[in-house]
């Protein structure tokens, strides 16, 4: 594995989301916050839509009000993808009271 300081950005995004446990999720800003860029939500987000790892849980990381977002087919199985991990998914919100994970 390369040294922290080696990494793009991206692939630190990469390695964070893929710390966040099974039935749980994270948000963009939570994993921004953690990488020392409190701003870079958006950036996060487009990682995770150009995430070329199939390895990397990017359906656990949704926005910071729950709700899970993308292009409607990827909603469509991103949502599945977490029930099938017992996440309970309202419409297309999670309950961050519940499965909130930030302890990267």
């Amino acid at each position: 594995m390369k040294a922290r300081s080696d990494m793009s950005f991206f692939d630190l995004v990469y390695e964070t989301a893929r710390r966040v446990p099974r039935g749980r999720v994270t948000t963009y800003s939570s994993i921004a916050k953690f990488l020392g860029n409190p701003r870079g939500a958006r950036a996060v987000g487009w990682a995770m839509r150009v995430c070329p790892h199939s390895d990397v849980p990017c359906h656990r990381v949704v926005r910071s009000d729950g709700v899970v977002r993308g292009h409607p087919d990827d909603v469509r199985k991103r949502i599945a993808m977490l029930k099938r991990e017992r996440i309970t998914v309202n419409g297309e919100r999670v309950k961050l009271d519940r499965y909130y994970f930030d302890k990267f």
